[in-house]
C-alpha cells in the first residue's frame, strides 16, 4: 500500500474513512448470472469483505440483505453499489450477539424478497490483548457471541427457509489454523467456525444444503485500522509468501465460487484466500 491510513479508535471500523480505501470489486470482473434470482443475506455486509460479497453477488445476479451494526454511512453505500448492479438491497440495522435480532432478520429478508437461498455467516470482531489475563470475561463474551453464537443463531433460523440446492458460507480465517499469540479468544472463534462448518455440513446432507468456509488470511478492512496499532497497520500484511496484504476484491470470488452451482459437490470445506500462508488442517 502506498500510505498508512489513521488509525481508528473504536468498532467497528468504517470504511468510508479508510485512505486507501479498499478494493471491493476489481474492474475486470464481469458477472455471468452464477446467482441469478438467487437472495443472500449476508452479516457485516456494509463493508470489508462482506461488502465485496455483497456487490460480487449482486454483479452475479443476486438480491441482497445486508445486516450490520451501526456504520450506517457504509451500509448505504453499499445499498447504491448494490442498486447500480440492477439488484435489490435490504439495510438490517441490529447487533448479531442477540439471538433475537438474528432471527428478526432472517424473517425480515424472507418477508421482502420470499425466500432465502444463501446465508453467509461473516460478521466478527477481534480486540488484541499481548496478556492473556487482560481477555476478560466481558470480551470473551462480545467475542464469542458476535463471531460463533451468531453463526449459530443465523444458521438455525436460516434452515426454516433453506431448501435444496441452498447454501451457506461461513467466515473463517487462517487464525484458525496457525498461531495467532495477540489475538487468543478471536482465533479461538475462528477454529470453532472451522469445526461448525464442518459438523453443520454433515449434518445437512440428507437435505443437500451445502456448507462451506473461506478462510481469509490479512485483508484490508475496517476491522484492520480499527483493532490494531499504527505500527502493526503499517506492516499489515507483510509476513505473507507474497508480502503484502489482501483485498476484499481478491476474497469475494471464493464466496462467488462456494455460493454457484460450481461447487455443487463441495460440502464441508474451507478455502483459503490468504497470500501463500502455509496452513495445516
Amino acid at each position: 500500500m502506498a500510505k498508512t491510513p489513521k488509525k481508528q479508535n473504536r468498532q467497528p471500523g468504517i470504511e468510508a474513512r479508510m485512505d486507501p480505501a479498499p478494493e471491493y470489486i476489481k474492474s475486470s470482473y464481469t458477472g455471468s448470472g452464477k446467482l441469478q434470482n438467487k437472495v443472500a443475506l449476508i452479516t457485516g455486509g456494509d463493508s470489508g469483505i462482506g461488502r465485496a460479497v455483497s456487490v460480487h453477488y449482486a454483479r452475479e445476479g443476486a438480491d441482497i440483505a445486508i445486516v450490520y451494526f451501526n456504520e450506517d454511512t457504509d451500509a448505504n453505500e453499499t445499498k447504491t453499489l448494490i442498486e447500480t448492479e440492477g439488484r435489490k438491497c435490504l439495510l438490517l440495522k441490529g447487533d448479531v450477539k442477540k439471538a433475537a435480532f438474528c432471527k428478526k432478520a432472517v424473517a425480515a429478508t424472507v418477508e421482502k424478497y420470499g425466500k432465502l437461498n444463501i446465508l453467509v455467516n461473516n460478521a466478527g470482531m477481534q480486540f488484541p490483548q499481548k496478556d492473556p489475563k487482560s481477555i476478560d470475561e466481558q470480551q470473551l463474551e462480545n467475542t464469542f457471541r458476535t463471531n460463533i453464537f451468531a453463526y449459530f443463531h443465523f444458521a438455525n433460523e436460516a434452515l426454516e427457509y433453506l431448501q435444496e440446492g441452498d447454501c451457506i458460507i461461513n467466515t473463517t480465517s487462517v487464525t484458525a489454523y496457525r498461531s495467532s499469540p495477540n489475538l487468543i479468544d478471536y482465533s479461538s472463534t475462528k477454529g470453532a467456525i472451522t469445526s461448525f462448518t464442518r459438523s453443520l455440513a454433515t449434518n445437512l446432507t440428507d437435505k443437500k444444503i451445502r456448507v462451506n468456509a473461506v478462510a481469509p488470511g490479512p485483508v484490508w478492512t475496517p476491522l484492520i485500522v480499527a483493532t490494531f496499532d499504527e505500527e502493526k497497520i503499517k506492516s499489515f500484511g507483510s509476513e505473507t509468501a507474497m508480502k503484502r496484504a489482501g483485498q476484499p476484491s481478491e476474497v469475494a470470488p471464493a464466496y462467488v465460487f462456494l455460493a454457484a452451482d460450481d461447487a455443487s459437490f463441495i460440502t464441508g470445506q474451507v478455502i483459503h484466500v490468504n497470500g501463500g500462508e502455509v496452513v495445516n488442517g
